[in-house]
């Protein structure tokens, strides 16, 4: 999946109260990261998406959307946010995939199940997948962590033939690739 391009889509989501039609065009031209969980309604997925919801107005400023994507409907979005406290606090795109387009699109639909796997897509302005998280159902995801992945790819992205080390955090040293640095690190 890593650097392959985004797949077209058509959807309805919840944002701001309302609900509106997306596709992947509304993706293009800005960083975007979807954000997949199995179902509205259950234990560890508000936690997660109440802990995204925390990060959106810095993700905001860093030019990157928000695509929170399940196989409920954009009906059951509204729903839950109306009546989650937790949910309540969402401003980013709640997408109702009843279709399973997208959630097809990214690999990630549980067979048999109609669900999503939990699955964290980073996408640049081009379209292009640039990092993905998967975990197991009771592993829940940190929007901290998260925050890492796309200053450090939105880094790269911005200084061409430098690459950022593990655990590297905004403002950290970074490396320069070459023939000089093999069997030296």
């Amino acid at each position: 999946m890593i650097n392959t391009q985004i797949k077209p889509f058509n959807a309805t989501a919840f944002k701001a109260g309302e609900f509106v039609e997306i596709s992947e065009k509304d993706v293009l031209g800005k960083w975007a990261v979807f954000f997949f969980y199995p179902a509205d309604f259950t234990f560890v997925c508000p936690t997660e998406l109440e802990d995204l919801a925390s990060k959106y107005e810095e993700l905001q400023s860093m030019g990157v959307e928000v695509f929170s994507v399940s196989t409920d409907t954009h009906f059951c979005h509204k729903a839950w946010h109306d009546t989650s406290e937790a949910i309540g606090k969402i401003n980013y795109y709640m997408v109702g995939d009843q279709t399973a387009t997208i959630t097809n699109n990214f690999g990630v639909l549980r067979e048999g199940q109609g669900l999503a796997d939990r699955a964290t897509f980073l996408i640049d302005p081009e379209g292009t997948i640039q990092a993905m998280e998967i975990t197991a159902e009771g592993i829940g995801r940190d929007a901290e962590d998260l925050m890492r992945k796309v200053k450090a790819a939105q880094y790269v992205a911005a200084h061409p033939g430098e690459v950022c080390p593990a655990k590297w955090k905004e403002g950290e040293a970074t490396l320069a690739p070459s023939l000089d640095l093999v069997g030296k690190i």
